[in-house]
This record gives structure tokens, C-alpha cells and sequence, in this order.
């Protein structure tokens, strides 16, 4: 698969090769959705919790003696099966945090990368750069190249210049590539790369 570069200007410079095997097989979707179940589930705060009876608020006293009331027994008024009482194995704060596979993570960021590249969403250009720290600088930079929506701005290393300009764009993202998901690049309408992160990714997937 050959993918043309173009230049801030939007003007082709060249080309680049793409393998075949990497991204040229099926899209296995059912990888990419428990990477992105995952990637979510790690988001959860998990700050749910209820009170069980011994942090209900009231008396622990026993309201009446065990036999001769004709009554049901009774320990406390804060037991679970009163009004008020405590809840029984209610949610406690925890984390939502699992992991997967290694292989799993990386098929899962193959086969979205794979799904970008074969719908024709994925744009290679040569540098990702601002001349200023100016979001117009970044929003014009984007609209040359001829992208809107949610984009994925993926570099090596990212140009702090570029970092701080397009910051409060909405939906535009930029990463490194060793950071990106396959949560990243799904959620987006377009993935703009540069021509080295698109090899640095070429190798680590492959």
C-alpha cells in the first residue's frame, strides 16, 4: 500500500510504502473493542460506596430483650432489614483498572490504524508545526492539509510549539507515537501523521 505525503501547504512531496502485512489484512474490530472497554473502564473513578451498619448512624443499643415480647428478635436498630438501616454488600470504592495482553493491545492499535488507512482517513504530511504559539496558526495548518471533525495529530515527538496551539481546539488531539491506542484513533474522524511515526508505528506493529 503506498500513501501520499504532502507538505504544510497541502502539496504532495512524495510517497511512502506502507506493508501489506501490517496494515493491508483484516480489520479484526473485536480486538479494537476490548481495547477501547478497557481504556474505559481504567477511566471509572469508582467513587461509589453505601453505608453497611456499622457506619449507619443511630444506637447500638438492643431495643428490647431477646424472649417474652413476643416480638422478632432484634440486635440494633441499624441492622439491614430495617428502615434506615445498613446496606448489605453494597458498591465499596474501587478501581475499574484491568489489564490485557500485550498482543492484544497491539493488534487492537494495528487493526484501528488499519481501518483509518483503508477508508482513506489517515493523512501522512512531512512535519506537524507552527510557526507561533497561536491556535489561528494551528486551525489554518489544519484547514490547509483539509481536515475537520475530530483529529489525531500523531508525531515522534511533538512540537511543544504545536502542543500549546492546539490545546483549546476542540477534538483535536496530538500524541506521541508511542502513546496513541486504538481507543485514539477510533474515536477520530481523521489521524494526521508524520512521515516518521507512521514508520516508527510500521515497525512496532509489525
Amino acid at each position: 500500500m503506498t500513501v501520499d505525503v504532502v507538505n504544510a501547504e497541502n502539496k504532495k512531496v512524495g510517497t511512502v510504502s506502507v506493508s501489506d502485512a501490517v496494515f493491508g489484512g483484516r480489520v479484526k474490530s473485536d480486538l479494537i473493542h476490548e481495547s477501547v472497554v478497557r481504556a474505559n473502564a481504567a477511566e471509572r473513578r469508582g467513587t461509589h460506596a453505601t453505608k453497611n451498619r456499622a457506619l449507619v448512624s443511630g444506637s447500638g443499643k438492643k431495643p428490647w430483650r431477646q424472649k417474652g415480647t413476643g416480638r422478632a428478635r432484634v440486635g440494633e436498630i441499624r441492622n439491614p432489614l430495617w428502615r434506615k438501616g445498613g446496606t448489605v454488600f453494597g458498591p465499596q470504592p474501587r478501581s475499574y483498572e484491568y489489564q490485557l495482553p500485550k498482543k492484544v493491545e497491539k493488534g487492537a492499535l494495528r487493526a484501528a490504524l488499519s481501518a483509518k488507512l483503508q477508508g482513506g482517513a489517515v493523512v501522512v504530511v512531512e512535519a506537524l508545526a507552527v510557526p507561533a504559539v497561536k491556535t489561528k496558526a494551528a486551525v489554518e495548518m489544519l484547514k490547509t492539509i483539509g481536515v475537520t471533525g475530530k483529529v489525531l495529530l500523531v508525531d515522534v515527538r511533538p512540537d511543544e510549539t504545536l502542543a500549546l496551539s492546539v490545546r483549546n481546539v476542540p477534538g483535536v488531539h496530538l500524541l506521541p507515537s508511542n502513546r496513541i491506542t486504538a481507543r485514539d484513533v477510533a474515536n477520530t474522524r481523521t489521524v494526521v501523521v508524520t512521515r516518521a511515526a507512521l514508520e516508527k508505528l510500521e515497525a512496532a506493529l509489525g
